[in-house]
């Protein structure tokens, strides 16, 4: 009785990796991406020629132009005009501020609701669950009187004291599902070198969520950084300002042409763009341990 070898299966692979070449859909799905990636970084092209471009080869030529020479007296004057550099201070320390009390308040409440199972748990789940969804509009109000009343008012503490709780909110919403699911193995170990609860957590279940917490240290920054409307009412002197409420009061000046109009919204989003890509490590790290257990 003679037994015939199977086939090689690695002379199969060739074949299939060329079949996924030929696969249209790729190609569809391929260029959809394209098309999309074009829409959300044509309109950041338009307003960086314009930021460099002369209000005449502006008006000369059109927005979608070349420049024909670099024009960096748009940047300059709108930098000198609002003072640029404290409204850019003022918006980096604040959100800077906010994002690691954020992650330090949202640590400490997912600890006791996601590890110490302490009582009425799903009551402080929903309550912060109701915070993350009520408008700032329904806020303004109240903060506004309570910043009056302790002389907070056109402060950046206020600010930092606002965001800080409202960011945290969301934070332990997220960590506390996080931590409800963290490994029982480890804090048992833990327990039996006989480390106590906060040890435990600073030694244990800080480094092992790091990738969590820098997810939510990056969108507590930028989420921060981009705030309008609360630091709008908030911050009314010119030397507390944040970048988008000086872009936000400058938006109807009659003074403000095309070009320094292009070089306030480049100056506005550019240290947010360069945080980001500075932590998109930090990011994918984060959502890919979330996403694989």
């Amino acid at each position: 009785m003679t037994v015939t070898a199977p086939a090689p299966v690695t002379s199969a692979v060739p074949e299939i990796k060329a079949a996924k070449r030929r696969n249209p859909a790729r190609f569809a799905i391929l260029i959809a991406l394209l098309v999309l990636l074009l829409l959300v970084v044509a309109p950041l092209l338009v307003v960086v020629l314009n930021a460099v471009k002369s209000p005449a080869d502006y008006a000369g030529n059109g927005p979608l132009s070349l420049p024909s020479h670099l024009y960096w007296d748009g940047i300059i004057n709108f930098w000198n005009r609002v003072n640029f550099g404290q409204k850019l201070w003022n918006s980096f320390i604040s959100s800077i501020v906010v994002a690691v009390l954020g992650v330090v308040l949202s640590i400490l409440n997912s600890y006791a609701l996601g590890i110490g199972k302490v009582k009425g748990r799903v009551w402080f789940l929903v309550f912060f669950l109701v915070a993350n969804v009520l408008p700032q509009e329904v806020l303004v109000y109240p903060l506004y009187y309570l910043s009056k009343q302790v002389g907070l008012y056109d402060n950046l503490i206020s600010v930092v004291i606002i965001f800080t709780v409202i960011q945290s909110a969301f934070g332990t919403y997220l960590l506390t599902s996080v931590y409800a699911e963290f490994p029982t193995e480890l804090l048992d170990a833990a327990a039996v070198d006989g480390a106590g609860k906060w040890r435990t957590l600073w030694r244990v279940v800080v480094p092992v969520s790091r990738p969590t917490l820098g997810v939510l240290f990056t969108f507590f920054f930028i989420w921060t950084w981009n705030e309008f409307f609360l630091p709008l009412v908030f911050l009314i002197s010119n030397d507390n300002q944040t970048v988008p409420v000086a872009l936000g009061v400058l938006q109807g000046d009659r003074l403000m042409d095309a070009t320094t109009t292009s070089a306030s919204a480049l100056l506005g989003i550019l240290p947010a763009m360069l945080f980001f890509v500075i932590f998109q490590r930090t990011l994918t790290r984060g959502i890919t341990a979330g996403a694989i257990k």
